[in-house]
Order: structure tokens, then sequence, then C-alpha cells
């Protein structure tokens, strides 16, 4: 049966590739206008251009994500956003789900894809963590976009979760860095990533519903390094509980 549909998988794969492409070369005079602005407005105005890049992207690929708060509270102002990490589409899933101004940590080998990684440069904060000197400026220029007024947005399995458990162990960046500057945690869930595209091929990719949840943010005031095990281990016990309530 899987090769009877494989050739309409592979024209949908074409097609959605195209889109994406023209689509990132369209955002690239946005680039060229945001680059002298410096990092805060012309940051901001890539964010708003990467946001539209998305909301397009994915309407053209019969991806609608619907926005679900399990928490009825406030959003934090500013706040460390945390996702779980399961596809290549947990990335446009971060602008549908976030429509304010943020930063995004990753990974600095992204920027090596060709025009993708030209406004990749502009839009992330890059961690190199095979050099621990580019992995220091990483988290000076995280602290200084924080000050700024911006949230920050990563994912603290690191990499995708190939575990086939809900999560994998989180890195201690994140929580460290809340602590430090004393921001809440907040937790979104992708829950339907993996569904619309697999991480083991990019061919998988197919059209549907592909959800972001936001849960109820953890609050850092007065905590210290002391109780970031504890952090860590109170957001990943949400998100996990949070993904198996989502199946």
């Amino acid at each position: 049966m899987q090769a009877v549909f494989f050739p309409f998988r592979l024209l949908y794969f074409i097609y959605v590739a195209i889109v994406f492409i023209v689509l990132m070369l369209l955002v690239l005079p946005v680039l060229l206008v945001a680059v002298p602005m410096g990092a805060i407005r012309g940051g901001n105005l890539l964010f708003h251009a990467c946001k539209i890049w998305s909301d397009v992207w994915m309407a053209l690929c019969g991806i609608y994500s619907p926005r679900i708060y399990a928490w009825k509270g406030p959003i934090p102002e500013k706040c460390i956003y945390v996702a779980n990490h399961i596809s290549y589409l947990d990335i446009p899933m971060i602008f549908k789900c976030v429509r304010k101004p943020i930063r995004i940590l990753g990974k600095a080998e992204m920027a090596a894809v060709p025009v993708f990684g030209l406004i990749y440069k502009m839009a992330v904060v890059m961690v190199d963590r095979r050099s621990p000197e580019k992995r220091a400026a990483s988290i000076r220029r995280l602290r200084a976009v924080l000050r700024s007024g911006i949230s920050i947005f990563l994912f603290p399995e690191g990499t995708f979760n190939e575990t086939g458990a809900p999560l994998k162990e989180f890195f201690d960046g994140a929580f460290r860095l809340a602590i430090e500057m004393q921001v809440p945690v907040q937790p979104v869930l992708f829950p339907d990533t993996m569904e619309r595209m697999h991480y083991k091929s990019l061919l998988e990719l197919n059209p549907g519903k592909c959800r972001s949840v936001y849960l109820e943010p953890v609050p850092t005031e007065g905590l210290t390094m002391k109780d970031l095990p504890t952090l860590k281990a109170e957001v990943h016990r949400r998100m996990e509980a949070g993904l198996l309530a989502c199946r």
C-alpha cells in the first residue's frame, strides 16, 4: 500500500519544498533591511517576517495549528519557553505558537543550510556545544536578550527525542538561565509534529492538525541554583503528563 501512495507523497513533498524555498527568498529582502537596524529592532522585524512565512507555508501545506491553553491564566510577558523536540516541523511551529517577538536558541550547524541559513543567523541565538567559548558567548547573548524584555524559546532535550518515551532527559541550561534571570519557565507542547513530519524522513510530511498546547508557567522567583534539579524535574513532569494526556 505504501508503494501505491509513494508517488503522491513525492509530488506533495516537491510542492511544499518549492513553496518553502520561494517564501524563504521573499524573506531575504527583509533580512537586508533588518541587519542594519541592529539585534533588537532588526531581530524583531525578522521575527514578524518569519511569522508570516510560517503562516503562509503551513497554510499552503494544508497544516492548521490551533493554539490550546490548558492554563487559563496569563502568559508571562518575559519568560523562557520550553517545548518538546521531535520533528523538523517544530521550527515553523514556534512562529505559529508564539506571536510576539522572541529569540530561539538553535544549533550552529543549521546556519550552513542554503538561503535558510542566512535568515537563521539573524533570527536565532546559535550555540556550538563543541566549543566552551562559543557556548559561553551564547549564554551572554541570551542574558542580554532577556534584559531587553524579549523572551527565549528553546528545546531542553537538545536534540530529537528518538527514545519512544514522551520526553528525553532535559539539559540544565534553560533552567539555570531562568533561575539566574528570575524569569518563569513557560512549557509548550507540540504533540502532533511527529505525525505531520516524522524525524526519520522529510518525505513523511503530510497535511493535517498540528496543535500547540500551553501549560501552566512555572515561576522561579526566589529560587537559587540549589533548586535547579527540582525545577527541571517539575517542568519535565508537567510536560510528560501533558503529552500523555494529548494522546
